[in-house]
């Protein structure tokens, strides 16, 4: 009885809803994936081949047929001009995608504009305002 109870457990730890090791690897090889085309100049767009593009991530569904890509051009620069024209070649994308990394389905990109720079700059400007000072620095007087 004892022996059932634990595989009950351990089946209940491995469908976490966090995301699992499967998803975070399948993520990162569709990441690298895409990378490579950009890198050799495989997406044959001239708004792509005229910005520098980072992605710095891809998250994925916990069934691996969407997958989310997170891009940013350099600098932030014409970021809808770009993201647009990713969303014009994702077919070819996807193709390519599903020729590199193997999984059962290939799946399907969506592409968003990574926001966590620009997140990190408001954080960051908050810290430096002159209210946050002076109550930091209260905080040292006490």
């Amino acid at each position: 009885m004892t022996t059932t109870m634990a595989r009950q457990k351990h089946h209940q730890r491995d469908s976490a809803p966090s995301g699992s090791q499967r998803q975070l690897r399948v993520g990162e090889l569709i990441r690298h994936a895409i990378a490579e085309l950009l890198t050799r100049g495989d997406i044959h767009d001239d708004v792509i081949a005229s910005h520098l593009v980072t992605v710095p991530e891809v998250k994925m569904t916990a069934d691996l047929r969407l997958a989310t890509v997170y891009l940013m051009p350099l600098g932030g620069k014409d970021a809808q001009a770009v993201l647009a024209a990713f969303e014009k070649n994702k077919k070819l994308l996807r193709q390519e995608v599903a020729h590199r990394v193997n999984t059962k389905f290939a799946p399907d990109l969506r592409f968003r504009l990574d926001e966590r720079f620009d997140e990190a700059e408001r954080i960051d400007k908050l810290l430096r305002s002159p209210s946050v000072k002076r109550d930091l620095e209260g905080d040292d007087d006490e």
